[in-house]
């Protein structure tokens, strides 16, 4: 039986979150450095701040008028690998705003408010602070608000210096302007493709594997750039369109839009389309990044491999009426885009 004595606890005995390894100051601080981050993101329809059970948002002070909500979710893949590998934690934030974001922009929405999910075994070295500020700078080129999120210190659940990141954003578009407009898509509609900045945040499982093969290493100069390491380069972040794509959508001369992620041109363009329509990809109508030409050889992979894992140097597709080409590619020259004609849509 136990003891009076043996039941109580001494001073010296007594454990701690912080014991078993889980620091709320560390945490604590942590939300006080990401709150002027926040801040910077800010628009008329944010209510409140951080530190709330639920983050408000206001559609009636954005002037919308018959909205409808488009939410999306997503994460960064492998990339985060060379994130570790390289220490660089400054623009994977950028990349799972955009693969987020993006995606609600093909729908026609106007990203509104992001939230963030990070979680790491230990809070270090300011890593989770890099990740964020670039979470908040990628919510600056989006044009939303980061409204909240979730950093979670699970001891044992992650390797030292790895952590998980999860994205979540809400849009929204007039039910009117709701993309794809396929019930309007007909035989000539063109397509016209505007850049990306590389692999963007696909293809990641690939490309390490090709990087092993090569027997180069993330420090060496990158053989498809003279400027930067290769680590460097392939963490270059992937781009976001909002500027280039909203006043397109609003204006009412986009039928659809195609964002290409996982799956490449192959998979992503046809989903824009009506069953009885597909896209025709003209291959040679632009100048495929050197990264890919890279990738293909070092790795041997075949041609229908490479467009249907990476987007080959497009990153969105926009479906138009023939009498609208002019108009578009005139716009997105103005927002600073170097649009190309890249096909057409024709019949099964």
């Amino acid at each position: 039986m136990l003891t009076r004595a043996a039941m109580t606890s001494n001073a010296s005995d007594s454990l701690s979150y912080r014991d078993a390894g889980v620091d709320i100051e560390a945490g604590d601080k942590l939300v006080k450095a990401i709150g002027p981050l926040a801040k910077a993101t800010s628009r008329a329809g944010v209510m409140g701040g951080l530190g709330g059970f639920g983050a408000l948002f206001d559609l009636k002070k954005e002037g919308w008028q018959d909205p409808v909500l488009v939410s999306g979710t997503d994460g960064v893949g492998t990339k985060l690998m060379l994130a570790f590998e390289t220490g660089q934690h400054d623009t994977v934030g950028i990349d799972l705003v955009a693969m987020c974001a993006n995606d609600v922009l093909a729908q026609g929405a106007e990203p509104l408010f992001f939230l963030d999910y990070f979680a790491t075994g230990k809070l270090e070295n300011g890593i989770a602070e890099h990740v964020i500020s670039g979470i908040a700078e990628g919510c600056k080129r989006a044009g939303c608000a980061l409204i909240g999120g979730e950093t979670a210190e699970m001891p044992g659940m992650y390797p030292p210096g790895h952590y998980d990141l999860a994205g979540f954003v809400v849009g929204a578009v007039e039910r009117s302007a709701i993309l794809p407009q396929m019930d309007q898509m007909v035989v000539g509609d063109v397509l016209i493709g505007i850049g990306s900045s590389g692999p963007h945040s696909n293809g990641y499982s690939l490309i390490r594997k090709i990087v092993e093969r090569s027997g180069l290493t993330y420090e060496e100069s990158a053989p498809f750039s003279n400027a930067e390491a290769l680590g460097q380069a392939l963490l270059t972040p992937t781009r976001l369109y909002s500027e280039a794509a909203l006043p397109l959508i609003r204006a009412g001369t986009v039928k659809g839009l195609a964002h290409i992620t996982g799956g490449g041109l192959t998979e992503n363009t046809p989903r824009m389309c009506p069953d009885h329509l597909q896209p025709r990809i003209d291959h040679d109508a632009w100048d495929v990044p050197a990264v890919f030409n890279w990738l293909q050889d070092v790795g041997k992979v075949e041609t229908d491999e490479m467009h249907r894992t990476f987007n080959m140097g497009i990153g969105m597709v926009f479906a138009v009426a023939q009498d609208q080409v002019d108009a578009v590619i005139s716009a997105l020259k103005e927002a600073g885009e170097t649009p190309v004609i890249m096909g057409d849509l024709t019949g099964k």
